[in-house]
């Protein structure tokens, strides 16, 4: 199995939930392929490089997995599908420098998505007492 990063953006006019339906959606097609996805990083609303459909932002998600080959073609076929996606890049990571890289982002990706959890908990508690 490969290391892969899939970055896809989507169209900044979605709500919230439609954004998370969007991004469950697309890493439902990779478990459903066989895909072992390691982590989700959400990086949120940002400013597009040049216009894509007339958009001048979107909302960026960056999915770590590893998988087979062959899970790729379909990944960015509904990518390619899909009308909210409005650009996608998938990068294979295959030697040593880039793998190791690779497990630095996954490390990263994860940690990003541990601390919203931990700052929230707090905050409960204080509101509690």
């Amino acid at each position: 199995m490969n290391n892969y990063e899939t970055l896809y953006v989507l169209k900044p006019t979605l709500t919230d939930e439609e954004t998370a339906a969007n991004i469950a959606k697309i890493e439902e097609i990779l478990v459903r392929e066989g895909a072992e996805i390691l982590a989700t990083d959400k990086m949120g609303m940002r400013k597009l490089a040049y216009p894509v459909q007339k958009n001048e932002r979107g909302f960026y998600t960056i999915v770590y997995f590893k998988a087979a080959g062959t899970v790729i073609g379909e990944l960015e076929r509904n990518l390619k599908f899909n009308e909210e996606v409005i650009k996608f890049l998938t990068v294979k990571y295959s030697n040593k420098k880039e793998t190791a890289q690779f497990e630095k982002l996954v490390t990263a990706a994860q940690k990003v998505t541990e601390e919203p959890a931990k700052t929230e908990e707090p905050t409960s508690e204080a509101a509690e007492a």
